[in-house]
């Protein structure tokens, strides 16, 4: 197929949907893929039922870069209850009070939550998609096995207090991939030494993506989808861009490397390679001291915007 041109009828892009409450991402992911079938649909980063907001649905071409997605950061807006414990870190499992806590300031809890700001050690809750002998952690919790999860490093750059009246409390967290806000909670309670359980949880954005802009649910067709899709160039706003020219893009789709349009060595480990008509076309590692470009990923009929 020839530079430049798109598929017939092809849906590529990135679809920023509001998960309602109740609600598996799964299901989100099937509604979208009965709509564009065939092309290939997935998301990028799991909410739970209970959990509202945005769920960056990757269509087409940008399946590929889902995992570019899911490491943007992330901003959630939390409530917890404090005095109560749950096997799951959340109401929606067996809750029970903890006796004998009485109610504690707000200075008291501000303080405690600055411990859990920058790169910490967190366990994931043992209702939890974390993989635990080769199965997932909540197969094994519903059984009754309790589990030796591994914890493993995470970063929240921000734990603000919206506000906070016992024992109801509403944070803003913005956090990196791999974070558990249920753990959050559980572990905030654990330091005050009353409990806390996640009582209602919303994901306000990913990177660029707001909840704002989200397309609800409900609101879900083939013509909306088409309306709301934003290039696949979304997923890698940081990554430095080179244009280059038909010759390159051809070599690079026969996976060979191609000059540094830009000339001088580029610093840049990885960079986004977009066509004169701004699609994006490869993302390619810099080699042989930043002169030439291997490429790693290859869009051969992606279309796009650069930005």
């Amino acid at each position: 197929m020839a530079a430049g041109k798109r598929r017939r009828g092809s849906v590529d892009g990135l679809l920023n949907v509001a998960k309602p409450a109740g609600m598996t991402s799964r299901r989100v992911v099937d509604r979208v893929l009965s709509l564009v079938a065939p092309a290939k649909v997935g998301h990028a980063g799991t909410l739970d039922p209970m959990a509202t907001g945005v769920l960056v649905i990757c269509i087409g071409a940008a399946t590929r870069l889902i995992s570019f997605v899911q490491e943007q950061r992330k901003t959630y807006r939390a409530e917890f209850l404090l005095g109560r414990r749950s096997d799951t870190d959340d109401v929606t499992g067996q809750v029970e009070e903890v006796p004998g806590t009485t109610a504690l300031p707000r200075a008291t809890v501000e303080q405690a939550l600055r411990r859990f700001v920058g790169r910490i050690s967190q366990v994931p809750p043992q209702f939890s998609a974390v993989h635990v002998e080769g199965k997932r952690a909540h197969q094994l919790a519903r059984r009754g096995k309790e589990v030796d999860i591994a914890p493993r490093d995470v970063d929240f750059y921000r734990i603000d207090v919206i506000d906070f009246e016992w024992p109801r409390l509403i944070v803003e967290i913005e956090c990196g991939s791999g974070t558990y806000v249920r753990s959050i909670g559980r572990d905030l309670g654990n330091v005050l030494g009353c409990g806390g359980v996640m009582s209602a949880l919303e994901r306000t954005a990913i990177g660029s993506f707001q909840v704002s802009d989200a397309l609800e649910f409900e609101a879900l067709t083939r013509e909306s989808i088409t309306a709301g899709l934003r290039p696949i160039g979304d997923a890698i706003p940081g990554m430095p861009h080179v244009t280059v020219t038909d010759e390159d893009i051809v070599q690079m789709r026969m996976g060979q490397r191609v000059g540094t349009p830009t000339g001088p060595a580029t610093e840049a480990p990885r960079v986004a390679c977009y066509s004169g008509e701004g699609r994006l076309v490869a993302l390619a590692d810099t080699c042989d001291g930043g002169s030439r470009l291997q490429p790693t990923l290859v869009f051969p009929d992606a279309f796009d915007v650069a930005s």
